[in-house]
């Protein structure tokens, strides 16, 4: 019998909320599930072992500039601020690393493809990350034609399951971006790709690769809502 995958709806929230949301599905989900949102507001998310980072971005969130919050994946930080972010959970994911970053982002490549954006995977070394996630592209990101990082993805295993996150580069803000990571910002996407509802065309892609699976549009329950905010309530801090 065909495993049943689940669909979330599109969702606009805190980082503290996404955070809690992801982890929470991580731990519950039975079946494949994949989500995509965004954030209210600028916020830059680290990766769950990153313990130091330049003591301005303190100083930006102090100001207002920006809100930190920690995810529970790894890799380095991530400015969400005019892109798109997706959490894919895989309880029977391939247990070889580089093996589950290429299936889990296959149906990235050939969405972007069929939206006429070829994308392929990074090269970089992977102890070669700067501060800043999109500062390098490994053979857990896709670039585009341009040399472009447009998407860059972070991994968390729990009791054999996968969460994967990723975040699209879409439309950096170039002012906040060089405050943060003093350096310039990456170029937008094409406006053919930015101008879609690419959460609804991705998530087609999804269900078309994973063909194997019987998708379902299934958001939050009652009980579901009310078990995250006990997830939310001991989310922790930086």
């Amino acid at each position: 019998m065909p495993a049943t995958g689940r669909l979330l709806p599109t969702q606009q929230a805190d980082g503290h909320t996404q955070m809690a949301l992801d982890a929470w599905l991580l731990r519950r989900s039975n079946g494949p599930a994949l989500r995509f949102y965004r954030w209210d507001g600028p916020w830059l998310s680290l990766g769950r072992h990153q313990r130091h980072w330049p003591e301005h971005w303190n100083d930006l969130a102090r100001r207002g500039r920006i809100s930190l919050v920690r995810r529970p994946s790894g890799g380095r930080a991530v400015l969400h601020a005019g892109g798109l972010t997706y959490a894919l959970i895989w309880p029977d994911a391939p247990r070889q690393r580089q093996e589950a970053y290429r299936q889990a982002c296959q149906w990235l490549i050939d969405g972007f493809k069929d939206l006429g954006l070829p994308l392929h995977f990074g090269s970089d070394p992977a102890g070669a990350e700067a501060n800043n996630c999109f500062a390098t592209a490994t053979v857990a990101d896709l670039v585009d034609p341009s040399g472009i990082k447009r998407v860059g993805s972070a991994q968390r295993w729990q009791s054999g399951r996968l969460l994967q996150h990723g975040e699209i580069l879409l439309d950096p803000p170039a002012e906040l971006w060089e405050e943060v990571f003093e350096e310039a910002a990456p170029a937008g996407a094409p406006a053919q790709i930015s101008r879609l509802k690419l959460d609804q065309q991705l998530r087609q892609s999804l269900v078309q690769a994973w063909s194997h699976c019987q998708w379902q549009m299934r958001p939050l329950k009652a009980n579901e809502v009310q078990d995250l905010e006990g997830e939310l309530a001991s989310w922790s801090e930086l």
